[in-house]
């Protein structure tokens, strides 16, 4: 038997993966697969000869290549997310083939005609992180390519990755604009804006109230994160700011964001008062401030109207589908929307029993008040499953599917009850089934860093590693000060 000889070498490694692929195979199996190896043949193969790649191996559905120039590398990247864009025109948005890419340039172990070695190791990591559609890319690549490729790079700071020492530094490549150097990022070059929204402060003289303002901010967080075209900080990071002083271009540097939003809300009687403004967060000046004076009956349109006037204000594309979600408010019953609001402040001081089981009388109090209300049946599963977490005795995995079921049929398309759902089947041990909520939640509402933890949860305990340590990952990159998606990332 001859020896398979070992030598290493420097190489760019573009690694790619299907999103969502566990949920293609359960709609229709045999049309995925078959979708997926035309999409090899048509687009891949051709794509990777024409920019002199080697395909390395292929991976159910995940494939590997070899490149020897990271110029070459990042085209044949584009070309395959413009190829496969182009084939999903005419196919259902559900049963779509969306990659997600990521690529480095380092050094590899050769064995035969496989790759190893952290070269090989970054370009997995990356590929993990990377969002539907994206390309993600290590400092090396950026620097080889800056310049000789018309491309936008975002910066996205150093990402621990899991079994590298080092942190790395990444970038998000797009189109239509000249590679700049991450240490001056311009705004405008960035693939779609960025924006930070801090607590709003509570003006309102009770500390009681805080609920209120807190919940508020949530809000607009959670509306502005439906909106494609752009990038919002996750909930659990802009809240590590609140009661802080802080200097908005200190936080716009640490979060790496362009724009922060930040205002105040004061509620007395049947009265709210809100003042917004919006702040370039690279120079410090205003570029939007507006002071709404409204009756607490019109607290759902003002959210509306603010949430509209920032995408309106930063340029950015609304879509029909996503001015829906956000004008949907479940409710138009403005004292379930309160104890909704008391509910999520129980729910977000920690993972404890009696914190949960106040949420969860406040959630059904918010049914009583409205029978109809969707989020709060979806509020009442995720108390039921983090119970079921808990091993509480009350916890009831069938009261995690009645009241997520409830919340879909009255608002199909609710991340938040398919989180739920997910999370429920993974305690009860149906990984698979879980994989399928987790997916149908992510596609929902891609920013959710707790989706992205339990789906890796679920994925670590079914031993697929590196699946799990890029959702840990995407789940870091979201929510950086949360302790339980650090230690994670530890050995």
């Amino acid at each position: 038997m001859a020896e398979i000889r070992t030598q290493r070498r420097l190489a760019a490694i573009l690694a790619a993966d299907v999103v969502g692929f566990s949920r293609l195979m359960e709609h229709d199996e045999a049309g995925t697969l078959a979708a997926l190896k035309a999409r090899r043949r048509d687009v891949l193969v051709p794509l990777v000869a024409q920019y002199h790649g080697r395909v390395v191996k292929v991976m159910g559905d995940g494939v590997l290549v070899e490149f020897g120039s990271a110029v070459d590398a990042v085209q044949c990247a584009v070309e395959l997310q413009k190829g496969f864009t182009g084939a999903n025109e005419s196919v259902a948005e559900a049963y779509r083939i969306v990659l997600r890419i990521g690529i480095n340039l380092g050094d590899v172990i050769v064995e035969g005609s496989d790759l190893y070695g952290d070269g090989v190791n970054v370009a997995a990591r990356l590929e993990g992180l990377a969002e539907p559609g994206g390309i993600y890319v290590s400092a090396t690549v950026h620097d080889h390519v800056t310049g000789k490729l018309t491309l936008a790079f975002d910066d996205l700071g150093e990402q621990a990755l899991k079994n590298i020492a080092k942190p790395v530094q990444v970038y998000r490549a797009g189109t239509g604009g000249i590679g700049k150097r991450a240490v001056q990022p311009v705004p405008q070059l960035l693939d779609k804006p960025s924006i930070a929204v801090l607590p709003f402060v509570n003006m309102s003289g009770d500390p009681e109230q805080e609920y209120f303002s807190d919940g508020i901010t949530e809000d607009i967080i959670t509306d502005l994160s439906k909106v494609s075209g752009l990038s919002v900080v996750a909930r659990n990071t802009v809240f590590t700011f609140k009661g802080k002083a802080v200097l908005i271009e200190e936080v716009a540097k640490k979060l790496n964001v362009a724009y922060v939003l930040e205002g105040s809300v004061r509620k007395a009687g049947g009265r709210v008062r809100i003042t917004a403004q919006l702040i370039n967060g690279r120079g410090g000046d205003h570029i939007w401030a507006e002071r709404y004076d409204r009756t607490l009956d019109d607290i759902f349109k003002l959210q509306d109207e603010i949430s509209k006037t920032i995408v309106d204000v930063l340029k950015v594309k609304l879509l029909p589908e996503e001015l829906e979600t956000i004008t949907n408010r479940s409710t138009d019953n403005p004292e379930a929307y309160e104890t909704l609001l008391m509910g999520r402040s129980f729910l977000n001081r920690g993972v404890e029993t009696k914190f949960i089981k106040t949420a969860q009388r406040l959630f059904a109090r918010a049914i009583e008040v409205d029978p109809n209300y969707a989020r709060a049946y979806a509020a009442l599963a995720d108390c039921e499953w983090l119970l079921l977490t808990c091993n509480d005795p009350d916890a009831s995995f069938e009261a995690v599917l009645s009241n997520s079921s409830r919340a879909l049929e009255l608002e199909p398309g609710l991340a938040d009850a398919h989180a739920s759902r997910g999370g429920a089947l993974f305690v009860n041990g149906r990984y698979a089934e879980a994989e399928v909520e987790f997916e149908r939640a992510l596609e929902l509402d891609a920013s959710s860093s707790d989706t992205y933890f339990s789906y890796g949860r679920n994925c670590f305990i079914q031993g697929q590693y590196e699946k799990a340590a890029g959702l840990y990952q995407r789940a870091v990159s979201l929510s950086p000060d949360d302790y339980r998606f650090w230690t994670n990332l530890v050995d």
